[in-house]
């Protein structure tokens, strides 16, 4: 049999799902990240992903799964810093019945829920001190008791962990165990800021439209280089809520670079707002940014109390004008609209439907008198 002298072992497997399927990017640091991705899938070793946070651990953490041989199995996710102490030693190994108050059933925990498949521990750095003891145990023995129960239960539960925090820290601090850190981080797996990954900007809007849905959206050149060039202290969640934001403000509609700095607002007013690099109304070729004002409707016409007054239509009447003006100031850009009225967008939308009003409407122009054929 022809020998092999550069094999060691057996032959890695790399499963035929590719990483590049579920992680979005061009920058040479996602390709890396990609890469060790491959090569963890191949084993069942712990994996700890680093990373500020929105920068997309889960996303990683879900791709190794799904690149593994477990992916057929279940993927469990638990914060460990979002559940309380009290019920994070419940959460992660179970429970018996009648093992505490309030425990009316037995219940497995996530690992037993996890079991051949892959656990998710992220913000593994805000697990309590003593919970970190028990959890070291269990990934040395492989085995988990519920509490109440003196059962031990083996489980095979591959194990990836994810924090934002500096851990080497939190060890010099004794927030956290040298010996868990050792346990956990077999192969590290970091992820830069977005800001250092700029060439991953543009394909990540791509994935976050076609992943919303509804209208597309259009960015000019100069409204890219501000989305490139922008520090992003979200990270990809940032983006992904910029995006939506866009989605929502802009369908269909080419955006510059005045437009997208009103994305970037944190805090939105009740009162509307004229500033002309937040209205849709500021696009080129455009009419300029203005205060909301009447727009005759030839469709409606005026009651006189000599023949009858209708007071329920006549106010219908007006107000379809003025959801129509709106719309036409708004260039049909929903949210605009009804943010120049004052009204929320879901109740715009339902008088829109209540007048059987709809976004083409706004962009022809009525016809005036003086230009009507008869």
């Amino acid at each position: 049999m022809e020998q092999r002298p550069n094999a060691i072992g057996k032959e890695r497997i790399l499963y035929p799902d590719d990483p590049s399927l579920h992680l979005v990017g061009d920058s040479a640091a996602i390709e890396e990240v990609r890469s060790m991705i491959r090569y963890a899938a191949a084993t069942s070793i712990p994996v700890m992903i680093t990373g500020p946070s929105g920068s997309g651990k889960e996303v990683v953490a879900k791709a190794l799964h799904l690149c593994s041989a477990r992916v057929d199995e279940k993927f469990v996710g638990v914060n460990c810093g979002a559940i309380p102490r009290d019920l994070l030693e419940s959460e992660l190994f179970g429970h018996e019945k009648g093992s505490f108050t309030g425990a009316i059933a037995q219940r497995k925990g996530q690992f037993e829920d996890a079991n051949n498949g892959t656990l998710f521990l992220d913000e593994i750095g805000d697990m309590p001190f003593d919970m970190q003891v028990k959890l070291l145990r269990v990934l040395e023995e492989k085995q988990i008791e519920r509490i109440g129960s003196t059962q031990s239960i083996a489980i095979d539960t591959r194990i990836i962990s994810a924090t934002h925090q500096n851990l080497d820290q939190a060890i010099a601090e004794k927030r956290f165990r040298e010996d868990l850190f050792y346990r956990l981080s077999v192969f590290p797996i970091d992820i830069p800021a977005l800001k250092e990954r700029r060439d991953d900007i543009a394909p990540l809007i791509r994935h976050f439209i076609k992943k919303i849905g509804g209208e597309e959206i259009y960015f000019t050149p100069e409204a890219m280089d501000i989305l490139e060039n922008y520090e992003w202290p979200g990270n990809a969640r940032e983006l992904r809520n910029i995006i939506e934001r866009a989605v929502v403000l802009f369908p269909g509609i080419m955006i510059t670079a005045n437009q997208v700095s009103s994305l970037f607002r944190r805090r939105a007013s009740n009162a509307p707002t004229y500033q002309e690099h937040a209205l849709p109304s500021s696009f080129p070729n455009r009419g300029e940014a203005r205060p909301f004002s009447y727009v005759a409707d030839d469709s409606s016409s005026k009651g006189t109390l000599g023949g009858g007054f209708d007071l329920k239509k006549h106010l219908m009447q007006e107000e379809r004008k003025y959801l129509l003006s709106a719309l036409r100031m708004a260039e049909g850009v929903v949210a605009e609209a009804a943010h120049l009225v004052s009204l929320r967008r879901t109740t715009f939308v339902e008088k829109m439907r209540r007048h059987k009003i709809e976004r083409k409407m706004a962009l022809v122009e009525p016809q005036s008198s003086s230009t009507r054929v008869e």
